[in-house]
């Protein structure tokens, strides 16, 4: 089982967006099984509460499922518990570096490094624009299950 974790700072916008599009793009894969899929904060902010409500629409918008979620942290623990840790933009990178501790085994990785590209991922909880957010996320998720296949992780 390949066990992903999508992380942003609050875990209410960027990261569970993440996390319900890969969720549902292996599962209409028919691969959901082969993956333990997560998402986590770097701050306490937004502990506990829900996805934004911006992130609910633009999800249901294209019939993304949204399940359960409640905002979470990511402790040390998480980085022998997951395959990947993937955060949104590089302040997410860094932070996730000094909550993990040094990224001996190379999971660490920005969403956009999957489809060559060293960019952020802009937080809409600032930017209001949930549909730019939601593009590049996209993009990101095709890279990540195009960097699995390509590495024979999937088919």
């Amino acid at each position: 089982m390949i066990k992903v974790l999508f992380v942003c700072l609050g875990n209410i916008c960027r990261s569970p967006m993440a996390q319900f599009i890969f969720q549902d793009k292996v599962k209409k894969m028919g691969i959901e099984n082969k993956f333990y899929i997560d998402s986590k904060a770097t701050s306490y902010e937004e502990f506990g509460n829900p996805p934004h409500n911006g992130t609910i629409k633009i999800l249901e918008r294209y019939n993304i499922e949204v399940l359960p979620h409640k905002s979470d942290v990511i402790k040390k623990s998480d980085y022998s518990k997951f395959d990947f840790i993937i955060g949104m933009d590089k302040s997410n990178y860094f932070d996730i570096l000094d909550i993990v501790g040094e990224d001996t085994d190379k999971k660490v990785f920005l969403l956009l490094d999957f489809i060559g590209c060293r960019k952020d991922i802009s937080d809409p909880w600032y930017t209001h624009n949930f549909q730019k957010t939601y593009d590049d996320i996209n993009k990101g998720i095709d890279g990540f299950l195009n960097y699995l296949k390509k590495n024979k992780l999937v088919v």
